[in-house]
């Protein structure tokens, strides 16, 4: 590849971005990009094929030091990674393996754990899922009951998780677990990696009203894991769940994939004016859109600052919070934007077993798109609530 050297001197990330486009044009990738741009759910077939092209590129994991098999890339590298790789129509990386449990192993786990799991997470090898929530435990986590008693070289589990994304599709589950009930709560929980073909795991599909399956209740009866499986010392568990939870709210990810999203709405929007010009609902959906379109470029400036920050060392949690919060809400409006223009001819095929109006493509990106209207409605839940996002930002900034 020729480098242009006047573009590289306004723009030291010049050839980088050349380099990240021309690996997206790539023939290999067009299933899933198309995948992609119509707008369908993800599974782990579709995970597992881009996380092999990132493997075999040396791109696995954007986030991750060269030491454990990542691309040393700084912030600004990793966003731009985000960004074109968005606006290609390539998948996301699957978060669960690459983004969250990854860096906590690097950072708390022994060696041993480290050898174990993170090739296998690099070359995608090996599907992860997230085991917090449990019922009376979502937004108040430091209450979990889900209990690990020692016995031996293993630890014993009994209990309960809900709303365990993909944890049909994984193999292993990171899992916070009570240790002991004594002192503080937050001080008796621990962090376990729990392979989930383990006797006494029952795993149970939740059905939502999107109609996709990727949320599910996990039961732990006498689960017997090894305690080599312990990450960092035992009662360390809310310090790696915290770790984890600030890196989750800023993903350079989020709103690059938004921005994207709004692209494809403006273009159902202008075959809409086309198609009914004098359509009452038109400036109404044109002034909600320049509204959404104004609130992601303030989400990018926003990530970019938070950025700078942790690149500097400098990030408070209250701008990761307020980022998510932020894209939250932002997720919910566009995906809205996209249902009311459709119509209510399309309310019907939010259920896919309904068939789709005559002449129109079962897979087309305005189905796909009005169909993500119920998934996104989880945005402003998963991740940590709103109102969580909001006491966080209140206690940064007020001492609330």
């Amino acid at each position: 590849m020729t480098q242009n050297p006047h573009l590289s001197a306004v723009d030291p990330y010049a050839a980088f971005r050349e380099e990240l486009l021309e690996f997206t044009q790539r023939p290999e990738l067009s299933v899933l990009k198309e995948k992609v741009r119509s707008n369908q759910k993800m599974s782990r077939a579709e995970f597992s094929a881009w996380q092999k092209a990132l493997h075999a590129k040396g791109w696995a994991a954007p986030n991750w030091p060269v030491a454990y098999g990542g691309t040393g890339w700084d912030l600004q590298q990793r966003y731009l990674f985000e960004e074109v790789t968005a606006q290609a129509d390539c998948p996301p990386q699957y978060h669960h393996g690459i983004g969250h449990i990854g860096p906590v192993i690097m950072h708390f786990g022994s060696d041993a754990i480290k050898s174990r799991f993170l090739p296998r997470i690099l070359d995608g090898s090996e599907h992860w899922c997230q085991g917090y929530s449990e019922p009376g435990a979502g937004s108040d986590l430091a209450s979990l009951k889900t209990s690990a008693v020692r016995d031996g070289d293993d630890y014993v589990l009994n209990g309960q998780k809900i709303w365990t994304s993909h944890a049909h599709e994984a193999d292993m589950m990171y899992t916070l677990v009570r240790t002991s009930s004594e002192g503080r709560k937050q001080a008796g929980i621990s962090l376990l990696l729990v392979p989930l073909d383990t006797p006494g795991i029952e795993i149970r599909e939740i059905r939502t009203i999107d109609q996709w399956h990727h949320v599910n209740e996990v039961f732990l009866n006498n689960v017997r894991v090894p305690a080599k499986n312990l990450v960092g010392e035992e009662g360390e568990g809310w310090k790696c769940a915290k770790f984890l939870l600030d890196r989750e709210r800023l993903s350079p990810a989020t709103v690059p994939r938004l921005t994207r999203q709004l692209e494809q709405v403006a273009e159902l929007l202008a075959q809409k004016m086309q198609a009914q010009p004098g359509l009452p609902s038109i400036h109404a959906l044109q002034e909600r859109l320049f509204l959404a379109q104004a609130s992601a470029r303030g989400s990018r400036q926003m990530l970019l600052s938070a950025i700078q920050e942790e690149m500097r060392g400098t990030l408070a949690s209250s701008k990761s919070s307020a980022l998510k919060l932020h894209t939250s809400e932002l997720s919910q409006q566009i995906v809205g934007i996209a249902f009311d223009i459709a119509g209510p001819e399309y309310a019907a095929r939010l259920v896919p077993e309904i068939a789709a109006p005559d002449g129109a493509d079962d897979m087309d990106i305005e189905r796909q798109l009005t169909h993500t209207y119920l998934f996104y409605r989880s945005r402003s839940i998963a991740g940590g609530t709103s109102e969580v996002q909001k006491n966080v930002i209140a206690r940064d900034l007020f001492g609330a």
